[in-house]
């Protein structure tokens, strides 16, 4: 499975950005991860493909929506209120399902988004 994300860029706090990403294919879940300059990589949400099932990590689920498109085998994260601190890059992911690493098979390039005034 390849994916391809776009979406990425520079906002102001407050404001949003939609992230996409293409597969090639389908799996279980499909969701995102992000890594800030010098931490570690961090789950943000994730989608089952079949059904309604959704994932989100605390600091993102009143903020971050995500969804999908099953006809164009695309998954979308809708990022409202954004924070400096949601500066980082984002990376497209699909595999079994979780929150971690492991738990993701396939991995798309990263996507910056940048949060500043």
């Amino acid at each position: 499975v390849q994916l391809q994300a776009s979406g990425g860029g520079l906002v102001q706090p407050g404001g949003s950005l939609r992230l996409s990403c293409a597969a090639s294919g389908s799996t279980d879940y499909m969701g995102w991860f992000r890594q800030a300059p010098g931490k570690e990589r961090e789950f943000v949400a994730a989608i089952k493909w079949g059904g309604d099932s959704t994932l989100y990590v605390d600091s993102t689920k009143d903020r971050f929506i995500i969804s999908r498109a099953n006809i164009k085998n695309t998954v979308y994260l809708q990022m409202n209120s954004l924070k400096p601190e949601d500066t980082a890059v984002y990376y497209c992911v699909a595999g079994k399902g979780g929150f971690y690493v492991y738990e993701y098979e396939y991995w798309g390039q990263g996507t910056q988004v940048t949060v500043s005034s």
